[in-house]
């Protein structure tokens, strides 16, 4: 498969905002997840969280889009507190969330899918017809099963779903869950490219993500995260060539 995903460039000029999370600590009832977490995305980087699987990387995406309340640190969107703000607020300030496990409506269409991803913001609603239009170019396939019920898609066409309902919010910051989990290696690289394709475009991107040698090769800059704290952080090329990171995560 050619490599057309290393990455040779740095994050472009760009309108998109800064995500910044400094002190995090966040968990679920009693059971604490998250400690001290220090992360940022400056605009128009790509961003990877790696870790194994119980580090808490999905509950630290979780946390920025307001489904898990933290109970200390602080996060901020554009300079805008957003440590503990309703899912809905999170998005209109310009965050856009694919989650793990694409979490779609399967008794829908693709195409009110990919509506109800506009329907929290007026101005995402006032320009749907434009960001639909892009979506399909990003995604053809999701134009010619723009009638075709979620549930009956595959895994790939469900996750192409997924990042075109994120994007249908015209998010300046898209966090992306796990995205090639279940697919294909061809299927995971159309979805890689078109991540790719989306941060060309000024977005800020944060990708957690199991396939470790793809998301570094991508990003801008990554953190390895372990028991809920963040141990390593560099440049995507450097932490694919340290030696701790290749035999922890790629088996070298």
């Amino acid at each position: 498969m050619t490599d057309t995903l290393s990455r040779t460039d740095a994050a472009p000029e760009t309108a998109g905002q800064e995500l910044r999370i400094e002190g995090l600590a966040a968990g679920y009832g009693k059971v604490q997840v998250l400690w001290d977490v220090n992360l940022h995305a400056a605009p128009g980087e790509f961003v990877a969280v790696i870790g194994a699987n119980g580090a808490g990387k999905t509950t630290t995406l979780r946390a920025v889009s307001g489904v898990v309340k933290p109970s200390a640190g602080r996060i901020t969107l554009g300079g805008v507190d957003i440590t503990r703000a309703e899912p809905s607020r999170v998005v209109a300030l310009g965050l856009g969330h694919v989650p793990e496990g694409r979490e779609l409506f399967p008794h829908m269409t693709v195409r009110e899918n990919l509506d109800l991803g506009a329907a929290m913001s007026a101005a995402a609603r006032a320009r749907a017809a434009e960001t639909l239009g892009e979506v399909y170019t990003l995604f053809p396939r999701l134009q010619e099963r723009a009638g075709q019920l979620a549930g009956t898609l595959s895994g790939g066409e469900q996750q192409m779903v997924a990042v075109g309902r994120a994007l249908m919010a015209r998010p300046s910051v898209l966090v992306v869950d796990e995205p090639s989990l279940g697919l294909s290696p061809l299927m995971t690289q159309t979805v890689f490219e078109a991540l790719k394709a989306v941060n060309a475009q000024g977005v800020t991107v944060v990708l957690v993500e199991q396939n470790v040698n793809l998301s570094l090769k991508l990003a801008h800059r990554a953190y390895v995260l372990e028991n809920g704290q963040v141990v390593k952080e560099g440049t995507g090329a450097a932490l694919l060539a340290d030696p701790a990171v290749r035999e922890a995560y790629l088996a070298l």
